[in-house]
C-alpha cells in the first residue's frame, strides 16, 4: 500500500492519523460448529481485558434469546438486535468512540455493506469479530461471507460432526423440501453433513442433530 512520509510518520489511506489500525476477526464453518460459541468466548475475554464491547445480530435470529448471541450450547451474551446494516450503524455510530470491540452474529442474514462498514471500522482502530456460515443448504457460498474472509485479518474455520457417519462436517443439510435461500432453524430443520453425505436439494427427514428443538420461521 502506498504511504506518504510526514516526519517520523507515515499516513495510510484510509487510516486516520493518530489511530493505529484495527482488525477483523471471521468465525466460520456450517452449522453446529461451534461459531457463536467461539464469538462469545473471544468477546467476553475482551470485556475482561476492561475492552468496551457492543454486541450486534439480525432480528431474523429469534431461536434461542431475542436480545442476545446464543450458541446452541445455551451461552449467551447480550447483544442489540437489529433488521439490517443502516440500522446497525444509526445504534453504533452515535456510541463509537466509546466502542473498542464490535461483535456481529449470523453475518450472513447481512447485505454487502457489512464488508465496506468492517473496513471502516478498521481505520477507526477498532477490533471487529465475526460469525457467520460460509456456505448455503445447497453448499455454495453465502454472501457477503466470502468477501469478509478475504480481507480478515485472522480466519477461523471451525468443523462439525457429521450426524451420519461421524466424520468432520462442512456442510449444512436442510432436511425437508423449502428451497427458501433462508429458513431461520436449528436441530430438525438442518444437521450437520460432511462432504461424503451432503445431499442438497434432498427431501430428508428423521434429524438426529444433538440439540434441543427449536421453533423455526420461514423468511424470504
Amino acid at each position: 500500500m502506498a504511504s506518504t512520509a510526514v516526519g517520523q510518520h507515515a499516513i495510510h489511506p484510509g487510516i486516520h492519523p493518530g489511530i493505529h489500525p484495527g482488525r477483523i476477526e471471521v468465525i466460520t464453518g456450517p452449522m453446529f460448529s461451534g461459531k457463536s460459541e467461539e464469538l462469545i468466548r473471544r468477546l467476553k475475554r475482551a470485556q475482561i481485558a476492561k475492552r468496551r464491547v457492543a454486541c450486534f445480530k439480525p432480528d431474523l435470529d429469534v431461536r434461542y434469546h431475542r436480545t442476545a448471541i446464543a450458541s446452541h450450547s445455551a451461552q449467551t451474551l447480550e447483544a442489540l438486535t437489529v433488521t439490517n446494516m443502516e440500522e446497525l450503524k444509526a445504534v453504533l455510530m452515535p456510541m463509537i468512540d466509546a466502542v473498542e470491540v464490535v461483535g456481529i452474529d449470523e453475518a450472513q442474514f447481512f447485505d454487502p455493506s457489512l464488508v465496506g462498514f468492517s473496513n471502516e471500522m478498521v481505520h477507526l482502530g477498532k477490533r471487529v469479530i465475526i460469525a457467520g456460515l460460509d456456505t448455503t443448504f445447497t453448499g455454495e457460498p453465502f454472501a457477503p461471507m466470502p468477501d469478509l474472509l478475504a480481507i480478515a485479518d485472522e480466519v477461523v474455520k471451525l468443523s462439525a460432526v457429521c450426524m451420519q457417519c461421524g466424520a468432520p462436517a462442512v456442510h449444512t443439510q436442510r432436511l425437508g423440501s423449502s428451497q427458501s435461500l433462508v429458513l431461520v432453524g436449528a436441530a430438525g430443520v438442518y444437521e450437520a453433513r460432511c462432504r461424503a453425505c451432503f445431499r442438497p436439494w434432498t427431501d430428508e427427514h428423521g434429524a438426529e442433530q444433538m440439540e434441543l428443538p427449536v421453533g423455526a420461521s420461514e423468511q424470504r
